[in-house]
């Protein structure tokens, strides 16, 4: 089945009064970010979307790709399913380096022409890290921010999920403007779950979550767009002194009163 959207139809909260989001659809292409305080309801409603909910999770809501209900084998079957979930738990049990793990993902997947497809995977992650992942490095030493950049491009290039739900990527010390700029390469939907303001006002709209439940969406406007390229510069200055702390370099007040922002 070709995707072209999908639909969150919604439910109840957590109090169980109904979600004033009552639906919403995600088109191919869209960036979509889910925002709200910590214990709001961010995670499950993900959640409610990798599992293809159908008014069996305790949210009640429901899931629809192109307006119709969803096949059972993309529920049940893993090389059907069309979601790759990037959660904040990526321990490994596999010690494999991580050439051959790409390796045999991709002989999985039936690619073509191996060898390149696992260099671009690696030349993508390494793009969002700050230190490069090397191929013969075991994935079970990979750091947080590697493990996780490691994990987003292989979804998007060897695994090729049209959709991918990716949480709190921001706390993983990745450069997330730059995955965003990268992602938008790509016609699939992506959904960020994230406290991180760039992410959200990069996003094309947003779902603000409180108490279990969908209570506004919120569309990307030109002022927000003003408002995420002047945070977007505040991020690449702070990236920019994390790598100088990073490499021994010692920092004063001159250096940071000379930045214009």
């Amino acid at each position: 089945m070709e995707i072209k959207k999908i639909t969150i139809i919604g439910s109840k909260g957590k109090d169980g009064s109904p979600e004033k989001v009552e639906k919403f659809d995600m088109k191919m292409g869209d960036i979509v970010s889910i925002v709200g305080p910590t214990g709001c309801g961010k995670t499950t409603l993900i959640n409610d979307i990798e599992l293809f909910a159908n008014n069996n999770t305790p949210s009640g809501r429901q899931i629809m790709i192109n307006g119709e209900h969803v096949p059972d084998d993309f529920s049940f079957d893993p090389s059907k399913h069309p979601i790759a979930l990037i959660s904040q738990h990526t321990n490994f049990l596999s010690d494999l380096p991580v050439g051959e793990f790409l390796t045999i993902h991709a002989k999985v997947r039936g690619a073509k022409d191996i060898e390149n497809v696992v260099n671009e995977t690696i030349s993508f992650a390494n793009q969002l890290t700050g230190e490069a992942i090397i191929k013969n490095t075991a994935m079970t030493e990979l750091s947080g921010g590697q493990t996780r950049s490691l994990l987003i491009a292989d979804a998007v290039i060897i695994g090729n999920s049209p959709i991918i739900l990716l949480d709190e990527i921001e706390n993983a010390g990745i450069h997330k403007t730059k995955a965003l700029e990268l992602l938008k390469n790509y016609q699939k939907i992506f959904v960020f779950v994230t406290h991180d303001p760039t992410i959200a006002l990069l996003s094309d709209f947003r779902i603000v979550m409180k108490n279990g439940g969908m209570q506004k969406l919120i569309v990307s406007n030109a002022e927000e767009q003003k408002a995420a390229a002047k945070l977007k510069s505040i991020d690449d200055v702070i990236l920019h002194y994390r790598g100088l702390v990073r490499a021994g370099e010692e920092l004063n007040v001159t250096l940071l009163e000379n930045i214009n922002i």
